[in-house]
């Protein structure tokens, strides 16, 4: 099963954006996450509905913050995100005359919602200037592979 790797590559991108003293393209932020500009656009829309970022047109152009990173949770980052699924556990449905299948399902509900509640209250604890690094790193890190080699 695929990962969705959407929360963590716009966190990503938020963080990087806290660092950059002018505002970053779709093209140059879509390359470093390794998409297309469509695709990061289309992503990015949730955050700017949510109020974290704003976007220009045409030169000087680009995505910069709209409010300081001690503002933006994980919680509201996951929200602008649509709520992505935390959890990739399902039930059966196949016999629901079962009883061990009811059981079963109703237990993995009650452990999952729980577990879900866990994770939305630590995510609003955590504000993203609390993931900045100590030291400035450039998005051009990004266009370098494993051991600095040019990436392709």
């Amino acid at each position: 099963m695929n990962k969705d790797t959407r929360m963590s590559d716009m966190l990503h991108m938020l963080l990087h954006m806290g660092q950059a003293d002018e505002p970053l393209t779709s093209e140059v932020l879509a390359r470093s996450m390794g998409t297309n500009p469509a695709v990061f656009r289309r992503t990015m829309a949730g955050l700017r509905e949510a109020g974290h970022v704003v976007s220009g047109k045409g030169h000087g152009g680009g995505w910069r913050l709209a409010r300081p990173l001690s503002e933006i949770t994980l919680l509201s980052v996951y929200e602008a995100l649509g709520c992505p699924t935390l959890f990739a556990i399902g039930n059966r449905s196949d016999n629901p005359g079962c009883l061990v299948q009811k059981n079963v399902n109703a237990a993995l509900a009650d452990t999952m919602k729980q577990a879900e509640a866990l994770f939305l209250a630590r995510f609003g604890e955590v504000t993203l200037d609390t993931l900045m690094p100590s030291c400035r790193v450039p998005l051009a890190v990004h266009e370098e592979g494993p051991g600095g080699d040019p990436a392709t």
